[in-house]
């Protein structure tokens, strides 16, 4: 019995956590440059150093540490152009936000200097950048009724009934309709099998600045930090040194492959951390054992659910963002929080939503700046 607690607390992590964001990631990866094939390459990279660095942790500390990808990171990249230098340039910002990562783990001072950053600021920054693709469903209902239509309705009526599950059954009922597609088509065009495409890195400035240095913040701040609190809230002390290292390498190893970042997962974390995992805490380390060996499944299965999705990016846009509403939500609400210093969040949630580029730098950094300039001179001292 309690056997059977652990692995459906396992597989249902695992499920939630691919479902829910995996059309983010591949959205993502694309608006910074790659094929289709480099984001399907991307996506499995993502899920093995995800799985790996679960196994690692759970066997060490035996404590229900889950990863995730940054869906907030996946996020961000998808509203942003195509860096200068291409995806080359996109991939070595990766790597630079994982070296970041790992500085963390071993120079508490960047931590603090994250934290300092102030918390509506940066909020107000990712919901800004979520604007955009929050938009998509309501575009995509107008482009094609038929196939998104369809993907809203399960949405919303699973956000009443089961939200846990919300994203997910939109997924499902997206994968359904493309494949429909596809057979109306006469079929899907691009590879069934998983491979990881390696690509060398540049680093540009622009992609440091405008990709590198935003991802890493709202990973931080968005990811590892509420990750560390959900383990808190269930009676366990997260491994912070230890899981910003190995979080922070697995982005180093997987970005080569277009892996943007991993961190400790928020969300789903309480999947398995909970008592509904198991009734004993020493115990529940186990399901994050059963997550890792689905999400090594889930890798195999990650190039052929991208080839699919090409069939109609406009379903895959459609789930993305109703995927991103209840984030854009919480992002708005910590953005404005505060009643007497909303005037510095508004200002980066503006820039942030704008889209613009200035020198080659997207506008996540911008509303970054803006933000944290309006912060020094509405302070009150």
């Amino acid at each position: 019995m309690e056997r059977g607690r652990i692995a459906l607390a396992g597989v249902t992590t695992a499920l939630v956590g691919f479902a829910s964001s995996s059309a983010v990631v591949l959205t993502g990866l694309e608006a910074v440059g790659a094929t289709r094939a480099q984001a399907a390459s991307g996506l499995v990279a993502l899920c093995l150093t995800q799985a790996l660095g679960m196994l690692w942790l759970a066997q060490r500390t035996r404590m229900p540490v889950v990863l995730a990808w940054s869906t907030p990171g996946a996020a961000l990249l998808a509203t942003a152009a195509v860096p200068e230098g291409g995806w080359p340039a996109a991939v070595g910002a990766f790597l630079v936000a994982g070296v970041l990562i790992v500085l963390t783990a071993l120079w508490p001072g960047l931590s603090r200097l994250v934290a300092a950053i102030p918390a509506p600021i940066a909020q107000a920054m990712l919901a800004g950048v979520l604007v955009g693709l929050c938009l998509a469903p309501v575009r995509g209902v107008v482009e094609d009724p038929f196939a998104v239509a369809p993907v809203i309705l399960v949405w919303l009526v699973l956000m009443r009934l089961a939200p846990t599950w919300a994203a997910p059954a939109a997924f499902a009922v997206g994968l359904v309709i493309l494949a429909i597609e596809a057979v109306v088509r006469g079929g899907a065009d691009g590879p069934v099998l998983p491979v990881l495409e390696p690509m060398a890195p540049a680093f540009t400035w622009s992609a440091v600045l405008g990709l590198a240095l935003p991802l890493y913040i709202v990973t931080m701040a968005s990811q590892n930090v509420p990750g560390a609190a959900v383990l808190g809230s269930y009676g366990y002390r997260a491994p912070w040194r230890e899981s910003m290292a190995v979080t922070g390498v697995g982005t180093v190893l997987g970005a080569p492959f277009g892996g943007h970042a991993i961190n400790l997962a928020a969300i789903t974390a309480a999947l398995a951390a909970s008592p509904d995992a198991h009734p004993d805490k020493a115990e529940r380390w186990r399901a994050v054992r059963v997550a890792a060996v689905l999400y090594l499944v889930l890798a195999a299965l990650a190039t052929a659910i991208t080839t699919l999705v090409g069939v109609a990016p406009v379903v895959l846009a459609a789930v993305a963002g109703v995927a991103l509403i209840p984030t854009l939500a919480s992002s708005l609400r910590a953005a404005m929080a505060e009643d007497g210093g909303r005037i510095a969040p508004a200002i980066a949630f503006v820039v942030a939503a704008s889209g613009i580029s200035i020198l080659g730098i997207g506008a996540a950094f911008w509303a970054l700046a803006a933000g944290l300039l309006a912060h020094a001179v509405l302070r009150r001292r």
